[in-house]
């Protein structure tokens, strides 16, 4: 009966042997922690605000150029939008109507008191040649919709970009491949997230699918860089850093385990870090 039992089973051994030494050996691979890929803009063009979010987190989830999206909304600095609010996602064509121009209805209207002043006092000429002056003013027109205010001006250095972290690279930038808008670093739960660069933390928080606890800096009118799964926050929105500062520790949060994904954007679009990053 032994004999019989092993005949039969002899196929399957080869398959459980591979099967266990695949589990044991190898380093672990992160599972799919939600897309991070841009998402598509809706039918109608239109983001509804929810809480928590910002203008910042709203353009990255689009890729689009944060600036752009507060000109399209009229929106001027500091960006401040409110939940429920409607953001359009594309550019508005701005319908001109036919108004009379304040020049035209400058000089319409001082016609008759002129006539009326020269045929009751024509000894006095200095009068009459008074609303001749008041063409020489210059007429200031009012914009239905202003633009934006132009922010601060921002410095046009270089970036001087740092690593963010000092494990070594899971996983490369792939702009083919879903999620790969940017690396992985490996680390220990609690090792600290540093700014890759100088700049301004414009998003804290947790309101984007698939990056877990995450942290946006802008750098200049260019660059955005993004630390995501981190375990904690330490850098606020609105907080200014400095390059190498700790803004956060590495943790797992929305990963399946502990890593750093790291992502530089210029002018909304992702670009690959490593192009930007020093050589180890």
């Amino acid at each position: 009966m032994l004999k019989c039992f092993f005949r039969r089973h002899t196929l399957l051994w080869p398959g459980l042997v591979l099967l266990l030494s695949a589990c044991v050996s190898g380093p672990p691979v992160p599972a799919p922690v939600g897309d991070r890929e841009i998402r598509m803009i809706p039918a109608d063009g239109y983001h509804q605000v929810r809480r928590g979010e910002s203008l910042y987190s709203i353009a990255w989830l689009y890729g689009l150029k944060p600036r752009q999206l507060a000109i399209w909304n009229h929106i001027l600095p500091p960006y401040t939008i409110y939940p429920d609010q409607r953001l359009s996602l594309r550019k508005q064509a701005i319908t001109k109507t036919a108004k009379p121009r304040p020049r035209d209805a400058a000089r319409k209207k001082p016609r008759k008191p002129r006539q009326a002043g020269k045929a009751a006092s024509p000894s006095k000429p200095k009068t009459a040649a008074k609303p001749a002056k008041s063409k020489s003013r210059p007429v200031i027109v009012h914009k239905d919709k202003p633009e934006p205010a132009p922010e601060p001006a921002a410095s046009s250095s270089r970036v001087r970009w740092q690593w963010p972290a000092k494990g070594s690279l899971l996983s490369s930038f792939d702009s083919k491949l879903v999620g790969r808008k940017g690396i992985s670093i490996t680390g220990k739960p609690g090792d600290p997230v540093r700014a890759a660069a100088s700049g301004k933390v414009v998003y804290a928080g947790s309101g984007l699918a698939g990056y877990g606890r995450l942290i946006i800096i802008k750098h200049n009118q260019e660059f955005l860089s993004a630390y995501a799964h981190n375990r904690k926050l330490i850098a606020k929105e609105g907080d200014w850093v400095k390059g190498k500062q700790v803004i956060a520790r590495m943790g797992n949060s929305s990963a399946s385990r502990t890593l750093l994904y790291f992502e530089i954007r210029k002018d909304g679009a992702p670009v690959d870090p490593l192009k930007y990053l020093p050589e180890r």
